[in-house]
């Protein structure tokens, strides 16, 4: 009986180095680890150079920062109604294109994107109509058509 207890414990031994070898990766994946790791080595100094380099940045230029505050807001101001006033009309402007090319295609029975769900809801309205003339009928309320 001592002979069996080493042997058993060699074979769980063994078994437990190959549930271990058939986890281990393969070349490709170490490779693709040791690319990651040389990646995120290079953006992590990156970032610490640009947060160094703002850091300068606002100290060196902090003096003339302060100088010129009073025009920055109606500079700012400015730029952001200006900017933002030619942003809404370009868009206004698409969105008002797109509205009547959808709408010309729609009248010449092209069949737009979406002309199915105008037909579902004239149909809808023309039922809902008419269930509301039943219904004002039935309570004895005189329509005017």
């Amino acid at each position: 009986m001592a002979e069996l207890r080493p042997i058993h414990q060699r074979s769980s031994v063994t078994s437990f180095l190959r549930k271990i070898k058939a986890h281990t990766p393969d070349s490709a994946q170490l490779l693709g680890l040791l690319a990651l790791f040389i990646f995120a080595s290079i953006l992590i100094i990156l970032t610490g150079l640009t947060v160094t380099a703002t850091i300068l940045g606002f100290i060196f230029f902090m003096p003339l920062i302060l100088v010129s505050s009073p025009v920055w807001f109606p500079v700012g101001t400015v730029l952001f109604v200006t900017i933002a006033g030619f942003l809404s009309a370009c868009s206004f402007g698409a969105v008002a294109v797109a509205g009547l090319s959808w709408t010309y295609r729609y009248f010449n029975g092209m069949l737009p994107a979406g002309s199915d769900k105008v037909a579902n809801v004239r149909r809808r309205i023309y039922n809902t109509n008419t269930y509301v003339k039943h219904y004002a009928m039935e309570y004895g309320v005189k329509i005017i058509a």
